[in-house]
């Protein structure tokens, strides 16, 4: 069982101007936590196109369970965070139900978070996040006996965000240890690595089995710039096994002692959201597969480059049949 524990929120797929990133004050491809009346400037920035559910780790909790389902496995997957007792939050929990992610959802009086995704011509990706509800889980929200059962669990850097968030990331990876079972980390944004530095590079030694990251987090994490594989070995300190996402190039991933690339599928991109996400899963999906590292890499890189030619994470819009191409490759 994949287990995973993080912010539950409403996507809201904007599409805009390059500009209006400057008038938001925004890094493109940043995520920015920001208050009601900064949401609602992105919002009205340009045009509308999509809502539906989502939040890095459901994003990769889901995909894991859309590649279990086309490879015909009723293997469970679970999911944990703070939602509100509003549509939003029934809406999100019918949405996991219903993709086979069984909602293990603590429902707080805050409403249900949201991000409002600007997504401008290029492709590119940046995320204006109203936490909401997510900020209130606390550790008695985690499933105790779903962490003990799991096989892989999953938790994102943005749980540091509260206090509270983090304990509860820490107390499930603890329980999780005692249990064997294997730990997964994405760092989730060069902004989180550098707003917790010291608490995550602290903590992560000896309790993450497999890091994902892109390479600016890397180099923000380990201090190393340099880039590429040098960078790559920096992080081992932190995990034995590590996957640096490196976009349209695809990974490169250190496999204990063993570095190696593993390349991009060529698409036409339209959306990037949650290009990272669904990477991860694809890789987690191959790990619950008992596949090698280098056939994860590359079920990795087919799903992430499925899900940027569509709107949103939205893994329904994809090609089944397409996207288990990528099993015909299982050792």
């Amino acid at each position: 069982m994949l287990y995973g524990i993080g912010n539950p929120l409403m996507d809201i797929i904007v599409r805009a101007e390059t500009a209006v990133l400057d008038s938001l004050g925004a890094v493109p491809g940043s995520m920015n936590l920001v208050d009601y009346d900064k949401q609602q400037a992105a919002l009205h920035s340009g045009t509308i196109v999509r809502q539906l559910p989502g939040g890095s780790c459901a994003n990769t909790v889901r995909a894991v369970r859309w590649l279990l389902r086309v490879a015909g496995s009723s293997a469970p997957a679970g999911y944990t965070g703070g939602v509100g007792y509003d549509r939003a939050g029934d809406a999100f929990e019918a949405l996991l139900d219903a993709e086979g992610v069984q909602p293990l959802l603590a429902r707080k009086n805050t409403p249900t978070g949201s991000s409002v995704i600007v997504v401008t011509p290029d492709s590119q990706r940046t995320m204006f996040t109203y936490l909401g509800a997510c900020r209130d889980l606390e550790s008695d929200d985690v499933a105790a006996d779903q962490v003990g059962d799991a096989g892989i669990l999953h938790v994102t850097g943005y749980m540091w965000d509260t206090p509270n968030q983090e304990e509860a990331a820490r107390i499930a990876v603890e329980r999780a240890r005692r249990s064997h079972t294997l730990i997964s980390f994405d760092t989730a944004d060069r902004f989180v690595v550098e707003r917790y530095h010291k608490s995550l590079s602290e903590w992560m030694p000896d309790r993450v089995d497999v890091l994902f990251a892109n390479e600016q987090e890397l180099r923000a994490l380990t201090g190393e710039p340099a880039g590429g594989e040098k960078t790559l070995r920096a992080a081992s300190r932190f995990a034995p096994n590590v996957v640096m996402k490196t976009g349209r190039h695809g990974c490169i991933v250190l496999d204990r002692d063993r570095v190696f690339e593993s390349p991009a599928c060529p698409v036409q991109p339209l959306d990037t959201t949650g290009a990272g996400d669904a990477f991860a899963g694809g890789y987690l999906f191959g790990l619950i597969q008992k596949q090698s590292a280098g056939t994860c890499a590359r079920v990795a890189n087919r799903l992430a480059g499925g899900i940027v030619t569509v709107d949103g994470c939205n893994y329904d819009a994809l090609d089944p049949g397409e996207i288990a191409t990528a099993f015909a490759e299982f050792e």
